[in-house]
């Protein structure tokens, strides 16, 4: 029996592979009727995508996203109504009154000491106001209002905004903030652009906030 050996080389055998980007793509959502989901999707605002020929299934793309949703005939065995996700937003208000525009009845809470609360977090403070819908069979879907991402969730060298919506929500937060700064200093800022985009960035990467 011949043997296959494979080089050893120290210089390359010890050295650590950079890992594979594994981008979250898609996800299966199990639904009943198709018809009926696409509408249903269709009315909250999410993108029907352009899928291939040999697709067996529907795709949407929540604004703002870049995973989807998948669903169709025998795409998977899991039970209708059986899905739970999240989806993260800049503004939960904004998000619930949307959603309320398209029909769809949405429940606005927040992370207590107690338990839940009603309403947003009094003071609105990231991952604590949330709002929940499902869609017509039942599938749960859980809003989420993150405004300042928890440390090592996002790349400091990389500041991004997924629409026009959460980049103005953004400067806005920026804007409260540099009044607050500015009457701490008793002075007007002159390179309040700088402060912004310094705010900005830490505040979406979950770094220290600029004073």
């Amino acid at each position: 029996m011949s043997t296959t050996h494979f080089p050893t080389d120290d210089a390359t055998s010890n050295t650590p592979a950079a890992p594979v980007d594994m981008k979250l793509e898609v996800v299966v959502v199990p639904v009943t009727d198709v018809d009926r989901s696409t509408k249903f999707y269709t009315e909250l605002g999410w993108r029907q995508d352009v899928t291939p020929p040999e697709a067996s299934g529907v795709q949407f793309t929540p604004p703002g996203s870049d995973a989807s949703i998948h669903f169709g005939a025998d795409l998977t065995t899991a039970a209708p109504g059986s899905a739970r996700g999240y989806l993260v937003v800049s503004d939960i208000e904004a998000a619930r009154d949307q959603l309320a525009a398209a029909g769809v009845e949405v429940t606005v809470f927040h992370v207590g000491a107690n338990g839940p609360g009603d309403g947003p977090d009094p003071d609105r403070r990231s991952y604590f106001s949330l709002a929940s819908f499902s869609d017509p069979d039942g599938n749960a879907w859980v809003l989420q209002e993150v405004t300042t991402r928890l440390p090592g969730r996002i790349d400091t060298a990389v500041t991004s905004f997924g629409s026009a919506r959460d980049l103005a929500t953004a400067l806005r937060r920026a804007a409260a903030a540099h009044g607050r700064h500015e009457e701490r200093t008793g002075e007007g800022d002159p390179n309040w652009p700088d402060w912004y985009a310094e705010y900005m960035a830490a505040e979406q990467s979950g770094s220290d906030l600029p004073s």
